[in-house]
């Protein structure tokens, strides 16, 4: 039901979506839709919550390391790799105002975006690099959403999201030795 939501609010939007329409594509009823979920806003829940998970995972492994940049590396590590499994969801938290507002207001979430920052930005971050953390955050949302990039290998795109995402931080590159 999940994936099928995902792809229908993908489409047509959140707003666009009805639980009809998730019904219909699933060929259940109305009713079988709300037996699982009150509202689409629990839908919206269920549908990050897996994303959340991981995303703790990826965290808890970087705040485990013993120096930041080895906490740096992790994190960025898992966060490419969780972005690029996750693009669909991704570009609909990007474009749509109420998957956002979910996200937004989810407590857990907050606490590791900013248990996420302080590792990439350090914990009492100058401007620049505040600036440079949030610039890696969208861009790598916005390049694993991107239409352009769709038909790249994923492990290349993984490499150079990694890459740049490295220098934008102002950290060295990993060189390529394939």
């Amino acid at each position: 039901m999940l994936a099928v939501a995902l792809e229908l609010f993908a489409r047509n939007g959140v707003s666009g979506t009805s639980i009809q329409m998730i019904a219909d594509q699933l060929g259940v009823t109305k009713a079988a839709v709300y037996f699982q979920f009150n509202a689409k806003e629990d839908l919206l829940r269920a549908m990050v919550a897996p994303a959340r998970e991981e995303m703790q995972r990826v965290i808890e492994a970087a705040e485990a390391r013993p120096r930041p940049a080895e906490q740096v590396s992790v994190a960025l590590v898992g966060v490419v790799d969780m972005i690029i499994k996750n693009s669909q969801l991704n570009a609909v938290m990007l474009v749509d105002p109420a998957v956002s507002r979910v996200a937004r207001e989810d407590p857990i979430l907050r606490d590791l975006v900013a248990r996420l920052d302080r590792i990439l930005a350090g914990p009492e971050p100058d401007v620049e690099a505040l600036v440079s953390m949030v610039m890696v955050s969208g861009a790598l949302m916005a390049a694993t959403t991107d239409p352009r990039l769709a038909g790249l290998d994923k492990d290349v795109l993984r490499r150079h999201l990694l890459n740049n995402a490295r220098r934008m931080l102002g950290l060295r590159a990993i060189r390529d030795h394939a």
